[in-house]
């Protein structure tokens, strides 16, 4: 029986672009008894939604089977850090470049955090005196056009700038054309500016406001804030469930993914 379309479902058009690439990491024993697309289907519906796994409407495949799927896309290559949902989201950024008119590579990154509530069902939590929060903190760089590139979630309790030299190594091969690094106060320290030169070669711009309390658009600095903001359509991430910071990373690249496909 064919299931009524859900808000969260991306097109079968959008999912043929990426249908390859998931294929390959799904072990295949015998036939497959049920649809691909409906499988990555119900996965977006957890995403946008924010329910438990439990909670997949009966229309869809088993629980069961949709979580065994999204732990083969998650899981880390043998030899290799990036796992298929990564190498989806590196290929739709590098196409999306491309049909933007602009290189391969950015020869620019944004970079800025943003920390995150844990909720009961999470292991990994740190306290961030900030922000008041004890929970995750997701450290994302991005390019001129909010793409991102690099991203890497830790406790929150971990700085701002040992965040984002963890995600800059953690991603270095990727980031091999960054000249320049934009970022706020919060990354301001020659011992930062040092490690991103040593690790990629990019010499770090702070850009700060002219005047204290009042608020100013910053100069390019307000992408990687939209490009928040596109996450903050994703329920499942408004607080982070997940019992692995791994986990709730993954979750991040899969929204990012959704919100290419939905461009195609």
């Amino acid at each position: 029986m064919i299931r009524k379309p859900y808000p969260s479902d991306i097109t079968r058009a959008q999912f043929e672009r990426i249908r390859y690439m998931l294929e390959e990491s799904v072990k295949k024993t015998h036939p497959l008894d049920y649809d691909l697309y409906d499988i990555f289907c119900a996965l977006l519906y957890v995403l946008k939604e924010g329910c438990t796994w439990r909670g997949l409407p009966h229309d869809f495949p088993k629980w069961q089977i949709v979580y065994y799927h999204f732990m083969m896309w998650k899981r880390d290559k043998i030899g290799d850090n990036r796992s298929t949902l990564d190498k989806v989201l590196d290929e739709l950024v590098i196409s999306e470049r491309i049909i933007e008119g602009r290189n391969p590579e950015p020869s620019m990154m944004i970079i800025d955090s943003k920390s995150i509530k844990n909720a009961d069902t999470a292991e990994e939590k740190g306290y961030d005196g900030g922000k008041k929060l004890s929970g995750i903190k997701l450290h994302l760089g991005v390019d001129i056009l909010g793409l991102p590139h690099a991203e890497h979630i830790t406790t929150a309790n971990v700085t701002d700038r040992d965040g984002a030299i963890e995600m800059i190594k953690l991603n270095a091969p990727n980031l091999e054309n960054i000249a320049k690094v934009l970022c706020d106060g919060g990354y301001t320290g020659q011992n930062f500016a040092d490690a991103v030169k040593v690790l990629i070669n990019a010499d770090v711009e702070i850009a700060k406001r002219n005047e204290l309390h009042k608020f100013v658009v910053m100069p390019k600095r307000w992408i990687v804030e939209r490009t928040n903001a596109w996450l903050e359509k994703y329920r499942r991430l408004w607080k982070n469930c997940e019992r692995k910071i791994y986990t709730s990373l993954q979750m991040t690249v899969l929204a990012f993914i959704t919100i290419l496909l939905h461009r195609y």
